[in-house]
């Protein structure tokens, strides 16, 4: 929610009241942003299902989110990309809609969906006009229940995916770099580590037992959370949810693996040769601290100081001052956003730059910069880190007619079993003081927390040799 404030200029003489009344809106203004709430309602099925509820009557839609507790870092070691897979899967049909009939239903009904495989979920999201919402808990519900898994889907499916890497990564200039190779890289436990992609070999070697196990042990209700979100009456839809998700059984969930992650005590710097790629590129990775710690929170800050934004150190020094490149790009979390991910992760940066400039010119002109905010950072520039950081939080939170709130309250029942936690966000940042960023910067922004990815780019190597 946005509130526009028009400020009206005139020439002349304002009277005195008219200032006081200005004033008065003007503050009542601010109070009603600073104190605006996102509404939850959050309850548990007895089949374990998490449901969030969240009424939004500005547009007549309704968004029904389905949060799946399985992404790519715990998918099976024999099998990489397994995740992203079955994403595919879920599509392939269900006891009452066949192949591709989602897609169809909601797009007949003039909605609009998708699905994603993330770090540590998997998610599929409907938009529809809010007449609709009881058709797609229906919907959602009855793939929920069970999948049409038959081979003849299986091995499209396989085809899909494989021929979805080779467009993406293998065939394209920077593939996967840097959001898919830094992991790899920067990580040591091969659950942070391995390809989550997959290798086609993987991919090949998934079979329907691994599809029904696979789909029994992980797209259970009691590992799942749904959100609404949107105009829709708050009776009528719990009604709706009991109906069509209550007697879905629960299954058992196995215990997760330890996804933790070592301190890293050396920095690390790796080469990958692009046959495709006619200019070199540098990423730059950091260990995150742990979620939901003050550190999370400065974190947050110092990527709103150093990374986003035309007034952000780096691409002042970058890109304004030495032109190096025309553009910085990072985060946290390449694949999100900071806060709907739960195990280890870096904060990135990436860059291009012209063969003309050498990777130690690049590297010098970073380390100035990571400097600058290693003297210390000031209250300045964290209440102006602040700003941005409230700006980002509430685009994200309003964004894609609201779906972003919908991925934040299901991300927190899963991670945190608190999706109201999307109210306290902006208080947990304002709560970060100088102290707690530069003790941050000292811990976590050091070399030794640090991976360097550079890219080798072959294409712009043979040119110059051909010339």
């Amino acid at each position: 929610m946005k509130n526009k404030i028009i400020l009206l200029l005139f020439l002349g003489v304002c009277c005195f009241s008219c200032d006081t009344k200005s004033k008065q809106v003007s503050e009542e203004n601010s109070e009603a942003v600073s104190t605006f709430q996102v509404p939850v309602e959050y309850y548990t099925l007895d089949n374990g299902l998490k449901v969030i509820l969240s009424q939004d009557k500005s547009s007549p839609t309704a968004i029904v989110a389905a949060y799946y507790n399985i992404g790519f870092r715990i998918e099976p070691k024999d099998r990489t990309g397994f995740a992203h897979l079955f994403e595919h899967m879920m599509f392939q049909g269900s006891k009452n809609l066949g192949k591709m009939e989602f897609i169809k239903l909601v797009q007949s009904n003039g909605g609009v969906l998708n699905g994603s495989t993330r770090f540590d979920f998997t998610n599929y999201f409907e938009i529809v006009p809010a007449h609709k919402l009881e058709t797609m808990l229906w919907a959602e519900a009855d793939r929920m229940r069970g999948l049409d898994i038959t081979q003849e889907n299986l091995t499209n499916q396989q085809g899909v995916v494989k021929n979805e890497v080779k467009v993406n990564v293998l065939n394209q200039p920077y593939g996967g770099f840097p959001w898919l190779d830094m992991p790899q890289y920067a990580n040591t436990n091969w659950y942070n580590a391995h390809n989550f992609y997959g290798d086609l070999k993987d991919l090949d070697a998934a079979n329907l037992e691994d599809v029904s196990s696979f789909f029994k042990t992980y797209y259970a209700p009691n590992n799942a959370a749904i959100s609404v979100v949107g105009d829709f009456d708050m009776t009528e839809t719990k009604a709706w949810i009991e109906k069509y998700f209550g007697n879905i059984p629960s299954a058992e969930i196995p215990d997760q693996p330890d996804i933790s992650e070592p301190r890293q005590e050396e920095e690390k710097s790796f080469v990958k040769d692009d046959a495709l790629a006619n200019k070199p590129a540098i990423a730059v990775a950091y260990h995150m601290p742990e979620r939901n710690t003050p550190e999370f929170y400065a974190m947050g800050l110092l990527d709103q100081i150093l990374i986003q934004g035309d007034n952000a150190l780096l691409q002042e020094k970058l890109v304004n001052e030495l032109g190096y490149t025309s553009n910085v790009s990072g985060g946290i979390n390449y694949l999100g956003n900071m806060f709907n991910y739960k195990g280890p992760m870096q904060i990135m940066f990436d860059l291009t730059y012209d063969t003309e400039t050498s990777k130690e010119q690049v590297l010098t002109a970073i380390d100035d910069v990571i400097a600058t905010v290693s003297e210390g950072v000031t209250q300045k520039m964290l209440d102006q880190a602040v700003v941005k950081m409230r700006s980002s939080l509430y685009d994200n939170i309003g964004g894609n007619s609201g779906f972003g709130r919908a991925d934040l309250l299901c991300s927190f029942a899963l991670f945190d079993d608190d999706p109201a936690r999307i109210n306290s966000l902006e208080d947990e940042f304002k709560k970060i003081t100088p102290e707690i960023v530069n003790k941050t910067v000292s811990e976590y922004l050091r070399k030794g927390n640090r991976t360097i990815l550079t890219v080798n780019p072959l294409l712009a190597t043979n040119t110059k040799n051909s010339n």
